[in-house]
């Protein structure tokens, strides 16, 4: 059997060979030889219980096949051999390495976004207000995976979950902050493919553990000072989760003594778990088999009742923090390729949400009526007027005189794109960087009345932020890039930011 190929392309033959092999391609392998293929044909051809590609040499794009594993691509089943379904046993190996804690540095930076969850930095040392034309001091750097992936940071120690390629490997490192010497590393094997790069989430700090939630959506407990494994989730074998296109973005959640996450799988849209040992505490339903996404799990309290908000493939959640019951929902919001950003509680029972491909934003005002709860938009702006492709915006509380206020670098496209946009919260936009100051898809992070901004080309600014608008005072190509897009953190006046293969840290104090 024959299946017509590309115009000028020689034609797909189907026969006996192994049926595994198409599902041995990563997802976006197989959806570009797919969509050459009427959806009928495709149909029969898996039915015939094997595929094979028959092509010469002038026809090499898109559907050259490969040896499963031969470039590091992974395939669904390509799970640790030992793990969460071997009875929890341990998955991988502890190194330990010859870094020592830094010392005189008390700073925390625990989880996604800061120790309030806003990516404003807490009280710091004076700050530089000017660099040398080479930038602020380099104090070390570290090789790292490819990959976005930003760190923690407490008692003079950071934490970071790497990729290690050679070895086929997820691995969670903690790093001296002192000089970045590794202090211990902490791996399992997983294969994951080039996409983009391969890590992308935040670990989280929680008393003595460190958690993650690994690119194939591993979840690894550990204790933070020695690295010694607790425990671990597969939620792809034990939930059923569907790992997002470009993998896991999603940061995990400690809340208290409890663990939060968004499984997306059949039974779970959301679910607790018991920090000390995994076990799990309750699930949200799911019966509209919403998927995972790159968001991650905001704890807010709307009207005296404390709820996780959650983003999910196809619409937006409120579940009880004491049970995981289902409050609210609303499919008013979703983003059909990737929704990133996470939520924002503004006040006021408000729920700010934006995100690239041209989903602009939308502000949600939920609120209980009577029994019920309900969640109903108040406003949504085209994307030329305010988004966010990727960072999630920063809301201000009194920087610069900013209360109640908006920041976001805007995706491309559109009179302001990628520029930094302030906008108050009825959804009207008050200044823009200009032209001259674009930021592509980079980080950015408030300290006082400052903001620091990264390009995703390594390019970073330090500007002053009012009312009025934003002034640049110093800038340096403190990176080499590409892709610079891993969240920034800034710990007793050390900025620690990263490219897709390095980061570093810098001293920014006065």
């Amino acid at each position: 059997m024959a299946l017509q190929a590309p115009q000028g392309g020689k034609a797909i033959r189907v026969g006996p060979a192994a049926f595994g092999m198409l599902n041995e391609m990563e997802p976006s392998t197989r959806d570009n030889l797919l969509v050459f293929v009427p959806a009928g044909v495709a149909l029969a051809a898996l039915l015939a219980a094997g595929v094979w590609v028959m092509t010469d040499s002038s026809w090499a794009v898109g559907l050259s096949l490969r040896e499963p594993g031969s470039d590091g691509a992974t395939i669904q089943r390509d799970r640790p051999t030992r793990g969460p379904g071997a009875g929890r046993a341990e998955w991988g190996k502890l190194v330990v390495g010859e870094g020592k804690p830094a010392e005189g540095i008390a700073g925390v930076w625990p989880h996604f976004r800061g120790p309030d969850r806003t990516n404003i930095a807490p009280s710091q040392p004076p700050l530089a207000r000017t660099w040398p034309s080479d930038g602020p001091k380099r104090l070390w750097e570290v090789e790292m995976g490819e990959g976005h992936a930003g760190p923690v940071v407490r008692d003079g120690r950071l934490w970071v979950l790497d990729y290690d390629r050679e070895n086929l490997s997820d691995a969670m490192r903690c790093l001296s902050l002192a000089d970045g010497r590794e202090i211990w590393r902490y791996s399992y094997p997983v294969k994951v493919l080039r996409n983009h790069g391969m890590s992308r989430t935040v670990p989280a700090l929680g008393g003595r553990y460190v958690v993650s939630l690994g690119p194939k959506c591993h979840v690894l407990c550990l204790e933070a000072d020695t690295g010694k494994f607790v425990w671990g989730i597969d939620l792809v074998i034990e939930h059923g989760t569907t790992v997002p296109q470009w993998y896991a973005g999603q940061c995990p959640l400690i809340d208290g003594d409890r663990l939060i996450l968004a499984p997306g799988g059949p039974s779970a849209l959301l679910m607790a778990v018991n920090l000390a040992d995994g076990k799990v505490l309750w699930k949200t339903p799911n019966p509209r088999d919403w998927k995972m996404t790159h968001t991650s799990v905001v704890p807010v309290e709307i009207d005296g009742v404390k709820q996780y908000v959650y983003a999910a493939s196809r619409g937006v959640v409120g579940v009880s923090a004491d049970d995981g019951r289902l409050l609210w929902e609303t499919d008013q919001w979703k983003i059909n390729i990737a929704n990133v950003p996470t939520p924002i509680h503004v006040g006021g029972g408000r729920i700010f949400l934006t995100g690239g491909y041209n989903a602009g934003s939308m502000m949600l005002k939920v609120a209980r009526e009577g029994e019920r709860w309900m969640a109903k938009p108040l406003f949504k702006l085209e994307a030329r007027e305010f988004c966010s492709e990727q960072q999630t915006p920063i809301l201000l509380a009194s920087q610069g005189g900013l209360s109640g206020r908006l920041l976001s670098v805007l995706a491309k496209g559109g009179p302001i794109s990628q520029q930094l946009a302030c906008m108050d919260l009825e959804g009207k936009v008050l200044w823009t960087s200009g032209v001259a100051h674009q930021y592509g898809l980079g980080p950015y992070l408030v300290a006082g009345d400052l903001i620091f901004a990264l390009k995703d080309d390594g390019l970073l600014s330090l500007a002053q932020i009012s009312p009025a608008g934003m002034k640049v005072l110093a800038q340096a190509k403190v990176l080499e890039g590409p892709d610079a897009w891993g969240p920034m953190v800034l710990v007793d006046g050390r900025l620690i930011l990263r490219d897709l293969k390095r980061m570093i840290c810098l001293d920014v104090r006065e």
